[in-house]
């Protein structure tokens, strides 16, 4: 079977690799183009490998897509694709496109799945491959894995601690179902569909009339990206690395720091207490919370 790898990154590399290792026959690969003559992860492993690239905007120039057609594709793998990949792209392909997606379809379709499932309080994720069909996320499921969402994960210790050494892995034993015919093509339950558009800094701002866990919630649901945000003093601050304690601090003013050491800053909540890692200051590094956050600070 003949295999086109379109992604970009580490995470587009791995499952190069993976595949590779796992001996399938990978002919080609399709990556953005960088600016600035950089270059990407997977393309540089697909030199290294003798094959070829051709950036996926360019398969719109009928030149460079007969090009691609002379791979004789009959299944592209979809590694993180942030290009339109047009139809006739998919249609060359013999048994289609199949993609990694960071949730248990069909909840939380969308490019920010794993900050919805964190910002709505969600105590399981995982991933699904699927069949790419013209829809958003919506084609038949392949295969599913699940993970919990521990009480203090955030969006990176979830993706970069689970779902992404599960996706590579998912995605090379997708490959190989496909390859055997045991692929499964489970239509996705439409009822119970959710889709959320990306995550933005506005959906960041911490509510301190909120309860604590909902605070704590919002913190790790946007962290690293885009971050959640409060402020001190009129200015922005946001805020990274919060885990919450139930009963503490419960008759302070929510948002009020109650302690500032090298272990985390403290701030009361409605319902208990949260304590910050980092923060960061507009135009300036993450740094430690007690650098900048003091005993009876209030954020708002």
């Amino acid at each position: 079977m003949r295999i086109v790898v379109f992604g970009q990154q580490a995470f587009g590399k791995d499952v190069f690799d993976s595949l590779q290792e796992a001996g399938e026959n990978v002919v080609g690969v399709s990556t953005p183009k960088i600016a600035d003559g950089k270059s990407d992860p997977l393309d540089d492993a697909a030199k290294d490998a003798g094959i070829p690239n051709i950036f996926t905007r360019e398969l719109r120039n009928e030149e460079k897509f007969n090009e691609y057609l002379s791979w004789q594709p009959d299944l592209l793998v979809f590694a993180f694709v942030t290009d339109i990949v047009r139809q006739n792209v998919l249609d060359a392909a013999t048994h289609g496109a199949i993609q990694y997606h960071p949730s248990l379809l069909p909840l939380h379709r969308g490019r920010a799945a794993m900050n919805w499932a964190i910002l709505q309080g969600r105590e399981e994720t995982g991933l699904t491959i699927f069949w790419v069909d013209e829809g958003i996320d919506t084609g038949p499921v392949i295969l599913q894995k699940s993970t919990p969402i521990e009480a203090d994960d955030t969006v990176g210790s979830i993706y970069f601690n689970r779902l992404y050494p599960m996706g590579v892995e998912a995605l090379t034993e997708a490959v190989g179902l496909v390859r055997t015919g045991d692929a499964s093509s489970i239509v996705q339950d439409e009822t119970i569909a959710t889709y959320e558009g990306p995550c933005e800094p506005e959906h960041g701002v911490i509510n301190f009339g909120a309860h604590g866990q909902l605070v704590h919630n919002t913190i790790r649901g946007c962290d690293p990206q885009p971050g959640a945000s409060a402020s001190l003093n009129g200015s922005t601050l946001k805020l990274f690395g919060s885990s919450y304690l139930p009963g503490g601090g419960v008759k302070d003013v929510p948002g009020t720091v109650l302690s500032a050491t090298d272990q985390g800053v403290e701030v009361s909540v409605i319902g208990g207490s949260i304590t910050l890692q980092r923060v960061q200051q507009p135009g300036s590094k993450k740094v430690p919370a007690s650098e900048i956050l003091s005993v009876g600070d209030i954020l708002q």
